[in-house]
């Protein structure tokens, strides 16, 4: 699939954004297509071949959310209790890239902070892949980021009390 000028795209590493342009660019002496991406402040170059594009996909439709609901809901997988160990899971459930793998996440690191102390890798990847979620169901919706959190929190049955 060749994305085109204009296109909401999610990038693997820093979330929603938008094809603003195709740029030839030379490095190491040879001349590649990137598509530039701009998230938030941020502008990026992707390239255009298949590694690049693997790095990005096109926005989950609304109607394929129902599925990733159900999964929010749902009792949390366990994780395991060494930090570490727990960091480099969900670092490359991360890297996956798909909703789904970022619903998890947000699902189980949930679930673990009911009932375990949060380091800061924690905190951070679950920020993270709220943030990611968020800003993909605000626009497969179009509803208000408030509306989305308030829908998540619901979904994954968060009440301040249950945070170590």
């Amino acid at each position: 699939m060749d994305f085109q000028v204009g296109d909401k795209v999610v990038h693997w590493t820093y979330g929603l954004g938008e094809i603003i342009n195709l740029e030839e660019k030379i490095l190491s002496g040879r001349t590649s297509l990137y598509y530039v991406v701009k998230v938030n402040d941020l502008t990026i170059w992707v390239p255009s071949d298949e590694n690049g594009k693997r790095s990005m996909r096109l926005p989950t439709p609304a109607n394929e959310f129902e599925n990733l609901f159900i999964l929010l809901s749902s009792p949390g997988e366990p994780l395991s209790k060494d930090r570490l160990e727990r960091k480099l899971e969900l670092s490359q459930r991360m890297k996956d890239g798909t909703l789904e793998s970022i619903c998890r996440v947000i699902r189980d690191l949930s679930f673990f902070r009911k009932t375990q102390k949060f380091n800061e890798s924690d905190t951070l990847t679950l920020e993270r892949a709220q943030k990611f979620l968020l800003s993909e169901w605000m626009i497969s919706f179009s509803i208000p980021a408030a509306q989305a959190e308030k829908e998540l929190k619901r979904l994954l049955g968060d009440h301040p009390s249950d945070q170590k």
